[in-house]
């Protein structure tokens, strides 16, 4: 079983990628395959993500997913397949124990991060808890949420920076809030594609400014973040969820081989 302590105090940051959500399983396949290529040749640690079901949607006949225990199954094919942990969100405290039966990693979504049965529940897992700072707290108050998962035994938990609400559709990312959350002992990612979503848009469907998803990473990295969270797809226009905000597929690798270049001469 993968921990925190497999991830941090390593040389290179680690990443999280993958689509948004689960869309089936040789679309999920081809991006891990992609993307393991990629991580393997510049030495970063990889953990495939993908939402199982989307419970965050702005309207009732959005895209939520193609059946939980489906998705659920593909996730650990890939898994299997290239030997590399996953991650996935929960919603609900019933939804921990079935997740975690299939991924290594579970993760709380941001608007959930305050929910105590939830994350207490995915704590009593002994899975690694991803935890999401919610749009509208501090850095400095996510050592309570942290501490819950603590307090409930387990204490391979991550915490990821994705961005705070500012003005009523967008977001912006306080860079000291990463090591910040680093004080607490325990491994801090940055999300960057959801810190670039321009939520609750009039047409219903989130945005986002993709354009500047390099420059949020390289500030990350920048800055010490341990890990970096990356949403990609081969065509975003066509993802069925969280499409405006992603990187395309076929950018990855150029984006990623400038972020090992940074760490290396941020850690010389």
């Amino acid at each position: 079983m993968i921990t925190v302590n497999d991830l941090k105090n390593r040389d290179n940051f680690f990443l999280m990628a993958g689509p948004c959500a689960i869309e089936g399983e040789d679309m999920a396949l081809r991006i891990a395959e992609k993307v393991v290529g990629i991580t393997n040749k510049l030495n970063i640690p990889y953990i495939f993500k993908g939402s199982y079901r989307k419970a965050n949607r702005s309207r009732l006949d959005s895209f939520t997913g193609i059946g939980d225990e489906k998705a659920l199954k593909i996730l650990r094919r890939v898994g299997d397949t290239f030997g590399i942990p996953t991650v996935t969100d929960i919603h609900e405290t019933a939804e921990a124990a079935m997740a975690a039966e299939y991924v290594d990693i579970l993760q709380i979504p941001a608007f959930l991060c305050r929910q105590t049965d939830l994350l207490v529940a995915a704590a009593k897992t002994r899975k690694i808890v991803n935890i999401k700072k919610g749009q509208f707290l501090s850095p400095g108050a996510m050592q309570f949420a942290v501490q819950k998962v603590a307090d409930a035994g387990n204490d391979n938990v991550m915490i990821t920076e994705r961005g705070t609400t500012f003005g009523y559709t967008d977001l912006v990312v306080d860079y000291r809030g990463i090591p910040q959350m680093q004080q607490f002992g325990y491994p801090v990612i940055m999300d960057v594609t959801h810190s670039l979503q321009q939520p609750n848009q009039t047409s219903g469907v989130t945005g986002g400014l993709p354009t500047l998803i390099e420059t949020i990473a390289k500030a990350a990295i920048a800055v010490g973040a341990d890990g970096l969270f990356i949403e990609t797809h081969p065509e975003p226009s066509k993802a069925k969820s969280d499409g405006a905000n992603m990187l395309q597929l076929d950018l990855l690798e150029g984006l990623l081989t400038k972020l090992v270049r940074i760490r290396e001469a941020v850690g010389n």
